[in-house]
């Protein structure tokens, strides 16, 4: 299989996890157990297969930016740097959910916080501290 196809599978598995969190984010299956845990998780095993399989393939590094570019030129590094992203932002995603319920928030004002996490992931999760300083008052997690 190639990154591609890869790609273009995880991009429509991630969406679905989104659209469950937007739709049925407080029903007990979905932000505790699909995207919270399933679905981070099966990108998480995919992120490892990639990483074992071709870490060795390129000549960059974490060590300065540039590294970091060369490590992108190989396809199969960007996929599994994209494949992190997807299971990042999807368990941060999930756990906004968890919290705002937990805190009597609203599912509707978590929404946008939501969409901002799937687009620009820490630009959601600011706007969702933001909302839950105005609603709880605190930014203690328990």
């Amino acid at each position: 299989m190639t990154p591609d196809k890869l790609f273009s599978i995880s991009n429509p598995v991630a969406l679905v996890g989104w659209l469950i969190l937007v739709f049925a984010g407080r029903m007990k299956w979905a932000a505790a157990l699909v995207t919270g845990a399933i679905i981070p998780l099966l990108f998480g095993v995919l992120y490892a297969s990639l990483i074992v399989a071709h870490w060795g393939e390129s000549r960059g590094s974490f060590s300065t930016l540039a590294g970091v570019a060369a490590l992108f030129e190989n396809h199969w590094l960007l996929l599994a740097g994209w494949i992190h992203y997807l299971a990042f932002d999807l368990f941060i995603g999930s756990w906004e959910v968890r919290d705002a319920a937990k805190n009597g928030i609203a599912h509707w004002m978590v929404i946008p916080c939501l969409l901002l996490t799937f687009l620009f992931g820490p630009i959601g999760l600011v706007l969702y501290f933001l909302l839950r300083i105005a609603k709880v008052r605190s930014l203690r997690i328990a």
